[in-house]
């Protein structure tokens, strides 16, 4: 999609970070300033995320999830939370730079010698990460690309002599390998291809794992285009006394040519290179994973030149910009209109695309991440919501991760029983119908493992008909170990407990689904789940209402949490944004509610997910209590819940409260607020931390995990809610909603083939008025829509 005219100069006047290229780059100007701010890029199989100090976490698909580096002897360093993992010693990308006439050294991105360089740039872009750092009169520049499917790091490097004088220098590429295998593990410089090569046996214990084993990628390697003129693949050597900011390889005229044997390996190489005054030299290299050596020889070809890394980086560019999505805007705020641009679509792309790499996502992040598929690739959400209904159990039952691929396993908190799962099917689907248009979903026949096949529309049913009988005598929805909230994992486990939160999303689960069976002719279905819906959401208000929002669930042992008696999670955000999905609250209800979140809940960097935080164990919630004050689910600025909350405030027109938290959602454009989040805006991460008022030096750090479900509604909130276009079985309805203040906006907008572009306006008008192509509309909607015709409308809001 072409982009339309933006004010890009965003951030002038704020030489920390601007950005550049149209705003499709982020550009920051020191390393030290937001030691943590990063980007990341993937691929079909594999995803990295590297720093601006030159620390990357990495992993690719074997199919399951693997590494082809570790934290060097820190076997645990993957457990971690990404917000801790940064300040543990962490794999690195390091280039060393060393001046042999004077023995002074500096490293480039900046870890591990942390000399503080005369220039510095690290640029984050859609289809790579670079970095220029200048120092001692050389500048070093780098670039990390991917290939579209192949699991490799493609890194260029460049060294400039920007004195006036010839240049001795040395440059020592520095890779951390870490520690791979108890078991074996090894490393040396192979000449035969052209680089180092680490090999270990991934552990095992049971006999049968060998045989799944055997044929993994338990090679990582590090291919040089130009031969180097030493080497060294044993850590310990590298360092020696001196340690990673001093070390005694760099300090010797030449790395030892060591191997590792049973040791922790590294791959580091050392180029001497004379360089005339503006003389410049260029290096090429890969790292990544591999079964073999004729697997390594064969990524060489394909990849390790000037051609094969041009090539790559077109392929990858093409890929990346299958995600631009379907809408541009021009509003009064810069720097959002940057974010929506250029960033959101392909972080929605990400999650969808390439199932946060994972081969048994949870069913609510996989339903939800394809709901935002719904505006960038809607046949790959359809071919995902039907794959999903496939794993449906007989009971009607979702199960709690949705397995991709013959062999997978349900792990970790998919063994974990939630009963969250059926909402979400007419949650997103109805984004994908709206968008689409296609009905024909509905009748699409799924067969399941018990050998039955029914049609779309009759698993959804039957999903609609478990979440009303999963309820005890009061009406209210059981939670097992879970519902959305995953560590909220003891609250029901004997069989008692029940979710406030999940009793009024289902009501709107049901009222949804209701509208979907009306609309299909069948009256019978329709009035039974409304009647189900009404039912849910008198039991809320009956049981659930404390005076002033909505409890967050009852114990196994009949206590009542999330109410004003407690004194921590006094107040859950979640109740009360589905509640408001759901038509549960009256007006009068509504009114209360809002008062107490903006009260109780809103801070600098968005709402948290409720408060107080709590600050110790609370043995009949669960594990989510023993986070830390103001991280995770803790009490955090969990965006996840604060979409929610978003989505539901433009459905009840509460368009100001609405901007209010979804602008706060992206880092900046204040030095400060950067500062204090210590994130670019190229991504919208799980949390900020919350316990703004508690704990005021760290509120609003970012969690700087870029895997959320966040991202899928902050788009939908953007196109139907903001943006007011969002469509339906007939056509597009148009009804923007304005933050105050705003006199006006731009959409182009991509719906069904057609092209909207759409200028927004105040006016004298009582209602929204609609001219499309110079005729007035009789109503805020255009049907009959001719896919490839552009449209232009013009729009007067109140």
């Amino acid at each position: 999609m072409t982009a339309i005219i933006t004010n890009t100069d965003t951030n002038e006047g704020n030489p920390m970070l601007r950005p550049t290229d149209d705003g499709t780059r982020y550009e920051l100007a020191s390393p030290t300033a937001m030691p943590q701010a990063g980007g990341f890029l993937w691929n079909r199989r594999m995803m990295i995320q590297l720093t601006c100090r030159g620390y990357a976490t990495a992993q690719f698909m074997q199919p399951e999830p693997a590494k082809y580096a570790h934290a060097p002897n820190l076997e645990a360093k993957s457990f971690m939370q990404p917000e801790q993992a940064y300040y543990a010693h962490h794999p690195g990308r390091f280039f060393y730079v060393k001046d042999e006439d004077t023995g002074e050294i500096f490293s480039a991105p900046h870890e591990p010698v942390r000399a503080q360089p005369d220039r510095f740039a690290f640029s984050v872009g859609q289809a790579d990460i670079a970095w220029t750092v200048e120092k001692l009169g050389i500048r070093i520049a780098l670039r990390l690309a991917l290939p579209t499917d192949d699991v490799a790091e493609l890194w260029t490097l460049a060294v400039d002599n920007l004195s006036d004088r010839p240049r001795r220098i040395s440059v020592y590429p520095y890779f951390t390998v870490g520690y791979m295998s108890w078991m074996n593990q090894s490393a040396e410089y192979r000449a035969d291809l052209g680089g180092i090569v680490a090999s270990s046996v991934t552990p095992y214990q049971k006999l049968q794992d060998y045989f799944k084993n055997k044929d993994l990628k338990d090679k990582t390697y590090l291919l040089c285009e130009t031969a180097p003129d030493a080497w060294e693949a044993c850590q310990a050597h590298f360092e020696g006394e001196g340690g990673l900011h001093a070390p005694d390889g760099v300090r010797a005229p030449l790395l030892a040519g060591g191997d590792a044997r049973y040791e922790t390996p590294v791959a580091a190489v050392q180029y001497r290179l004379e360089l005339a005054p503006a003389q410049s030299a260029t290096r090429r290299f890969l790292f990544g994973p591999a079964k073999d050596d004729a697997e390594i020889a064969a990524m060489r070809t394909r990849y390790l030149s000037e051609e094969g890394f041009a090539s790559a980086a077109r392929d990858y560019a093409a890929y990346v910009a299958q995600g631009a999505g379907c809408i541009r805007v021009e509003t009064p705020d810069a720097e959002f209109d940057n974010f929506v641009n250029h960033w959101l679509a392909r972080q929605v792309f990400y999650h969808g695309d390439v199932n946060r790499l994972s081969t048994d996502p949870q069913t609510r992040n996989y339903l939800q991440d394809n709901m935002g598929m719904a505006f960038v690739k809607p046949a790959v959400a359809r071919a995902a919501f039907l794959h999903a209904l496939s794993q449906q159990e007989a009971s009607g039952a979702m199960p709690d991760g949705i397995l991709l691929f013959e062999g997978a396993e349900l792990k970790y908190i998919n063994q974990i029983p939630h009963t969250d799962h059926c909402v979400w099917l007419p949650v997103c689907l109805r984004a994908y119908l709206d968008e689409t248009g296609d009905m024909a979903i509905l009748d699409a026949p799924v067969a399941t493992h018990d050998g039955t096949t029914l049609s779309a529309f009759e698993r959804i049913s039957r999903a609609m008909d478990w979440l009303l009988h999963k309820r005890d005598e009061r009406g209210l929805s059981y939670i097992e170990q879970g519902d959305w909230c995953d560590p909220m994992n003891m609250v029901g486990w004997k069989g008692r407990g029940v979710s406030g939160w999940l009793t009024v999303a289902a009501a709107y689960a049901l009222n949804l689904w209701a509208d979907v069976c009306a609309a299909r002719g069948d009256t019978v279905r329709a009035d039974h789940f409304r009647a189900g819906a009404a039912d849910m959401n008198a039991s809320a208000n009956r049981h659930l209402w404390d005076g002033d929002w909505y409890a967050r669930g009852i114990t196994d042992d009949d206590v009542k949490f999330g109410v004003a008696a407690d004194k921590e999670g006094r107040i859950y955000l979640n109740p009360q944004s589905w509640a408001f999905l759901a038509g549960t609250a009256d007006e009068t209800q509504r009114a209360r509610m809002l008062a107490q979140v903006d009260a109780q809940l809103d801070t600098p960097y968005g709402v948290q997910m409720f408060a107080p935080p709590y600050s110790a164990m609370r043995e009949d919630v669960g594990r989510v209590t023993q986070k830390h004050p103001g991280s995770a689910e803790n009490g955090a600025v969990y965006n996840h819940a604060s979409v929610f909350y978003i989505y539901s405030l433009y459905t009840i027109g509460e368009t100001d409260r609405a901007w209010n938290a979804l602008h706060k959602m992206i880092p900046g454009p204040a030095e400060a607020d950067y500062l204090q989040r210590g994130q670019l805006p190229v991504f919208i991460p799980n949390y900020y931390r919350g316990a703004w008022k508690e704990y005021p030096r760290t509120a609003g750090r970012s969690s700087q995990l870029f895997n959320t479900g966040t991202v899928s509604w902050v788009y939908r909130s953007i196109i139907e809610g903001l943006c007011g276009l969002k469509g339906d079985a007939d056509g597009l309805t148009v009804h923007p909603q304005l933050p105050a203040g705003w006199p006006g906006m731009r959409i182009v907008r991509e719906f069904r083939g057609a092209r909207f572009d759409v200028t927004v306006k105040r006016g004298p008008v009582d209602s929204v008025t609609v001219h499309a192509d110079g005729v007035r509309c009789d109503t805020a909607r255009i049907d009959g829509i001719e896919p490839g015709r552009t449209y232009l409308l013009e729009v007067v809001v109140p």
